[in-house]
């Protein structure tokens, strides 16, 4: 009788598979199947599939931070550029740029326009890559 339910008890515990990653703290366990073989597949299925998930919504979530800040709200208050006729002044309001050069610039001589602020997106990206 004894040996009877300590075999149970031990059979009970080696066909369970349980895995434990340590850098994610996520945990798989799998006592589905009579076989440890089988087993330790699934648990492993599962604990690859746990990870994924994890590492896909990060991803998503930088993504979409991301995103975020490239589109504006859409309000007036959210300018681009200002084109002011009186003062033949144009302003691009992201990089802060003020040119007194209207009568070229809606002529299509936009290449100073277009050189600031190649080098302001130049500058964010080293700023990202050094963070």
């Amino acid at each position: 009788m004894f040996f009877r339910s300590w075999w149970t008890i031990c059979k009970y515990y080696l066909f369970c598979c349980s895995f434990n990653t340590i850098p994610t703290g996520v945990v798989a366990q799998c006592q589905d199947q009579k076989s440890q073989i089988k087993n330790h597949a699934k648990a492993l299925q599962v604990l690859r599939s746990r990870i994924y998930e994890i590492e896909l919504a990060k991803r998503n979530e930088e993504v979409a931070g991301k995103r975020k800040t490239m589109v504006s709200t859409g309000d007036r208050s959210a300018k681009i550029r200002t084109y002011n006729y009186p003062q033949g002044r144009v302003t691009d309001h992201r990089i802060g740029l003020t040119l007194y050069s209207l009568n070229d610039i809606v002529n299509g001589d936009i290449h100073k326009i277009i050189e600031e602020l190649t080098v302001a997106e130049n500058a964010e990206r080293l700023k990202e890559g050094d963070e």
